[in-house]
């Protein structure tokens, strides 16, 4: 089971989205996306729904080059988590899915079809601390301790 972030407002229905976003560091910096809101302006991680018949990792790719003009390849999946969210159309969604590691292959600022989205590097702990879902802050923090059991070569997991 999911681990599920945000507040469920009781009078709203909640469509189900499934979804995949990705955490895809360069030089030390995370790939996310400032969506352009005016006063409402927030960072998310590059991502979105899946759609038709694609896997989460196809998904993931094609809304990297849609948000950032990135190509990436989708790493592994590091977790699975849903976000309660009210779209800016007014929508209720619960985004459910994947969170991914990925690695830039190119760049092609021609290639991003999102206006309102704008790609933008930033350290990983500002990451956490500006995020706008709760779900993405902890798909961040994931990514970080797995980097410094890695970088000590210890066990982060508990009796590790």
């Amino acid at each position: 089971m999911a681990l599920q972030f945000g507040h469920r407002q009781a009078a709203r229905d909640y469509d189900h989205r499934p979804t995949a976003f990705g955490v895809v560091v360069r030089d030390g910096l995370l790939a996310v996306v400032r969506v352009e809101r005016g006063e409402n302006s927030y960072l998310d991680l590059p991502g979105g729904a899946v759609d038709g018949d694609e896997t989460e990792a196809q998904a993931l790719v094609r809304e990297f080059v849609e948000e950032t003009g990135l190509t990436i390849t989708a790493g592994r999946r590091m977790i699975e988590a849903g976000q309660y969210v009210l779209k800016s159309d007014g929508r209720a969604v619960n985004n459910t899915g994947g969170f991914w590691t990925g690695t830039v292959v190119a760049h092609d600022p021609a290639a991003k079809c999102e206006d309102d989205h704008d790609l933008r590097w930033i350290d990983p702990v500002e990451a956490v601390r500006t995020l706008r879902h709760e779900a993405h802050a902890w798909a961040v923090t994931t990514w970080l301790r797995d980097q410094a059991s890695v970088t000590t070569g210890t066990s982060i997991a508990p009796g590790g």
